[in-house]
């Protein structure tokens, strides 16, 4: 059950704008590595978002409902990501760090102090906490997994628009049987992760970092998926919740 522990602590010690951080998809075959970052009310009460928990111990329905609320409540809502390439690139860790640093970024204000779920955030100068089981102990993060979750789902619903025949919106990417049968009958779509198995035996271990940038540079990735980031109003700054 998340507290506002953390965010009392820090509270105590004269921090106003406190940012929650998470991140959705780092085990995903397909699709891009998604973080959000929310800054809460200090004096918000925690009955006002009674059930919210980590993402993943919600149903669609629910995380959707808290999504809506948790942008009509926050200070702020900043969404980041990284791209498939990014991942097969730099690895997962990185491309996690870049998504995490680029919702931070979008945030205002900007906040003070950090919170992020599991990971430190080196390039970010700012005084943060990396905690263990974030999503299940701390508020803000479990808000911050809330919101990173459902913008990737939606992305990946629209990928299976350009991509169709993989079950991309039904599974999100994920290594489910279904996905992996239709990765062994159609071979990998644009959006696989080429380092990740069995994408890479799919593609025979063709595929190396130099090769995957190559590829990015020459398709742009038909706008790839930063520009379905930028086609969603609601995951930019300044979205005030609802429809």
């Amino acid at each position: 059950m998340p507290s506002f522990i953390e965010e009392e602590q820090l509270a105590a010690q004269g921090y106003r704008l406190i940012a929650g951080i998470d991140e959705v998809g780092r085990g995903a075959l397909a699709g891009p590595v998604v973080a959000a970052a929310v800054i809460l009310p200090v004096s918000l009460d925690a009955a006002t978002l009674d059930g919210v928990r980590d993402s993943k111990l919600l149903s669609p329905a629910k995380r959707e409902r808290f999504f809506h609320h948790i942008y009509e409540l926050a200070v702020s809502v900043g969404v980041g990501m990284a791209p498939h390439y990014l991942v097969d690139s730099l690895g997962i860790i990185k491309a996690t760090r870049i998504a995490m640093k680029q919702a931070i970024e979008r945030l205002s204000p900007f906040p003070e102090s950090l919170l992020i779920d599991y990971m430190r955030l080196p390039d970010v100068k700012l005084p943060q906490k990396g905690i263990t089981h974030g999503d299940d102990l701390c508020f803000s993060i479990a808000c911050a997994s809330i919101i990173a979750k459902v913008a990737r789902d939606w992305m990946m619903v629209e990928f299976d628009r350009l991509y169709p025949g993989y079950g991309l919106a039904q599974h999100k990417g994920y290594g489910t049987r279904q996905h992996v049968a239709c990765l062994a009958r159609l071979g990998a779509c644009p959006i696989h992760r080429r380092t990740f198995r069995p994408v890479r035996e799919v593609v025979g271990g063709l595929f190396s970092k130099s090769n995957i940038l190559r590829e990015k540079e020459n398709r742009d990735e038909q706008e790839g998926d930063t520009g379905i980031l930028e086609r969603q109003p609601r995951l930019l700054p300044g979205y005030s919740g609802g429809e």
